[in-house]
C-alpha cells in the first residue's frame, strides 16, 4: 500500500469511490454523506490546498482522507479550545471491497506524520453515531471519546468527536 497526495487526476477515481461507499453507509444507517457532500469540487478543493491524501494498492484507489487543521465551531461543545492547533481528519473513506485491509488506518498514520512534521500534539476527528467501523477504529489507533455534537451543516444528524494527544 502506498499514500500519497491527491492530484486533480485522481477525482474520478474518488467520485467512483463515494458511488460504492455512500449507497453502504446509508443503507447501514449512517446518513452522514450523500450524493451532494463530499463532491468533486470538495475534493478539487484538498488537492488545490495539498491536504487530500489517497491510499493506493495495485495502482488503484483504496482509499481517502483530507488531513486539515479545519475545527468545526461546534468542536468547543466538548471542551475543546478550538484555538489550539490540531490536526484534523475529514472525509475519510474506504474502498468497501478492501475494508479490513488496514487502508483506514494507515490513512489515520499519515495524518500523525503530517501533525509530527508541523509540530501539532493534537488530532481531532469526529464521525456520525451511526458510523460504527470508525467508533471502533478510532480507540484502537489511540483516540479518546470527547463527547457528542450536532454540526450546523448536516442538521439533525450527530456526531462523536475523538481526540489524540501526541507525546513529547
Amino acid at each position: 500500500m502506498q499514500i500519497r497526495l491527491a492530484v486533480r487526476e485522481d477525482v474520478a477515481s474518488l467520485m467512483e469511490l463515494l458511488k460504492r461507499v455512500v449507497p453502504l453507509m446509508r443503507a447501514a444507517g449512517n446518513l452522514q454523506w450523500d450524493e451532494t457532500y463530499p463532491n468533486a469540487r470538495v475534493f478539487e478543493r484538498d488537492i488545490e490546498l495539498g491536504q487530500l491524501w489517497v491510499a493506493e494498492i495495485d495502482g488503484a484507489i483504496a482509499g481517502v482522507a483530507a488531513v486539515t487543521t479545519d475545527q468545526e465551531p461546534e468542536y468547543a461543545q466538548v471542551g475543546w479550545d478550538i484555538d489550539e492547533a490540531a490536526v484534523v481528519v475529514h472525509r475519510l473513506a474506504v474502498d468497501p471491497a478492501l475494508r479490513g485491509a488496514g487502508v483506514a488506518g494507515a490513512l489515520m498514520g499519515k495524518a500523525e506524520e503530517v501533525a509530527v512534521e508541523r509540530g501539532i500534539r493534537v488530532l481531532r476527528v469526529d464521525t456520525n453515531t451511526q458510523n460504527e467501523a470508525t467508533q471502533r477504529l478510532f480507540p484502537k489507533l489511540g483516540y479518546g471519546l470527547a463527547g457528542e455534537i450536532g454540526l450546523g451543516f448536516r442538521p439533525g444528524l450527530r456526531f462523536y468527536c475523538y481526540e489524540k494527544r501526541l507525546g513529547g
